[in-house]
């Protein structure tokens, strides 16, 4: 991942960019890019959004917005000096944490009653 953010910052010095790449302006394109990422699913049905990734021309455009998003979360990473895996790593921890597993489901119960929740 250091690696990957070097390249990116190596990238935008070259072309003299780091001036443009502020916090807000980095959140904001990253906002666009996952949008883009959005945009791609917008009306597929479950099923076909499943299956995105057998259709070379879309799955390339999943795969080119994909990167667009991890670059821009890079570089925001970067400019604010957040260590990107150890911010997931302690994220993880904390709904692990927030979120213990299930005692196992009762027969005749099912595993969408509404006490259950998704992580954030």
């Amino acid at each position: 991942m250091r690696v990957l953010q070097r390249r990116l910052a190596d990238f935008a010095a070259a072309r003299r960019w780091q001036p443009y790449h502020t916090p807000k302006n980095l959140v904001a394109a990253l906002s666009v890019e996952a949008s883009e990422l959005v945009e791609i699913f917008q009306w597929l049905t479950p099923e076909e959004s499943a299956r995105v990734m057998d259709r070379p021309g879309t799955a390339e455009k999943v795969e080119d917005e994909v990167a667009d998003v991890l670059s821009y979360l890079l570089q925001f990473c970067e400019v604010l000096g957040i260590d990107a895996a150890a911010a997931l790593a302690a994220k993880i921890e904390r709904n692990e944490k927030r979120f213990p597993v299930p005692d196992p489901v009762p027969d005749g119960d099912t595993p969408d009653s509404p006490d259950r929740h998704s992580p954030e």
